[in-house]
């Protein structure tokens, strides 16, 4: 029975919400009437002076009133809790619309609400997640487009010289095979470099990272270090200016980032000026800074290097061995310890900075 008419019901809850404070308000109205209708009619009968016929005409005429004003007041009730219902429940719909839409890949805002009430708030976070959806859902496309660009070109070098070598069209010899060498480790350190960018977006949804008081100055020094053989082939001297100071860092992250751009440094470098490396407390933050000499980077490349994949010169990016991934994840280790990296060029000289707080 129960069942039945549970599926007799309307299934729109704004139906039925009105349905069932419909209800409340007529049985409510109907017990405050006949409240006032039964003290009256006792007020009435206690004042002697009233006749019998007054009495009754009295009682008559009151119960009519109070009928019709409770109907009125019932429909009147009723249909402003339906409106006012309705605009509530209205966003919840649209919620449900989008929700089902990004089933099927359309990304789709709720009407924006004025008020800052709960509902309004419910809106404009669902809009936000919504917009940050259409937007990871962009990247991800753009980042599976840029690898297979990216792997397109050596995997088609690799096939080309190894059917030629099987065919016996080409011979081979020190220099081909230096140069498949060279394709096979490029396509390896991409590959490394993604693993790296995956384990950091790992990162980003631990609430703790692991880190340890770390002189930023021995990092830097180490990085150097590091380097000295490419420097010393590729004829480049590097200065450092460095103040010491030590800082809570994810060590193994901070070496990759100066390795990076150090790396960076080294491979686009264009002059005859030392490369110089920077180390300064400045408020509560602690910068580091590695200029250089090299090709002219426009500001509208400025604003896109650190994006996955970029590079500001293909052609001599791949001759080099870039990937377009070392200063994305230079960004990604930064902001983990809730710093900043940034690029400012004056022409053919570069500066490259990053900072992290001390705390």
């Amino acid at each position: 029975m129960l069942k039945s008419i549970r599926n007799s019901l309307p299934h729109s809850f704004l139906v039925r919400l009105t349905i069932v404070n419909v209800a409340f308000i007529t049985l409510f109205t109907f017990i405050t009437g006949m409240a006032i209708y039964q003290t009256a009619c006792f007020l009435v009968d206690g004042i002697n002076t009233v006749q019998s016929t007054a009495q009754q005409n009295f009682k008559r005429t009151l119960f009519q009133y109070l009928w019709m004003f409770s109907f009125i007041t019932v429909v009147i009730g009723s249909i402003v809790h339906y409106f006012a219902t309705k605009q509530l429940i209205d966003p919840v719909r649209q919620m449900i619309h989008s929700t089902q839409q990004l089933r099927v890949g359309k990304y789709l805002k709720v009407q924006k609400r004025t008020s800052k009430d709960e509902m309004g708030q419910l809106v404009s976070h669902f809009n936000s997640l919504t917009e940050q959806l259409e937007q990871n859902e962009k990247h991800r496309h753009k980042v599976l487009s840029d690898m297979a660009h990216e792997f397109r070109t050596p995997l088609s070098n690799l096939n080309g010289y190894l059917t030629g070598l099987k065919s016996g069209v080409i011979k081979g010899n020190t220099d081909l095979y230096q140069s498949l060498l060279h394709e096979s480790q490029r396509l390896t350190q991409m590959v490394e470099q993604l693993e790296q960018l995956k384990e950091w977006d790992l990162l980003t949804h631990q609430p703790i990272m692991h880190k340890e008081q770390a002189s930023v100055t021995e990092l830097i020094q180490n990085g150097i270090t590091a380097f000295e053989w490419s420097l010393e082939e590729s004829n480049i001297e590097v200065k450092t200016d460095l103040q010491e100071a030590t800082l809570p860092l994810h060590v193994s992250g901070i070496q990759q980032v100066l390795s990076n751009l150090l790396d960076n440094a080294i491979q686009y470098y264009q002059g005859e000026n030392t490369i110089l490396i920077k180390g300064e407390v400045r408020d509560q933050y602690y910068r580091v800074s590695i200029t250089s000499e090299g090709q002219k980077i426009s500001e509208s490349e400025q604003e896109k290097i650190f994006s996955r994949f970029y590079r500001t010169d293909p052609s001599r990016s791949r001759t080099t061995g870039g990937s377009g991934l070392g200063l994305a994840i230079s960004k990604e280790i930064v902001e983990q310890h809730d710093g900043r990296i940034w690029l400012e060029s004056d022409g053919s000289v570069h500066s490259f900075y990053f900072e992290i707080p001390f705390y």
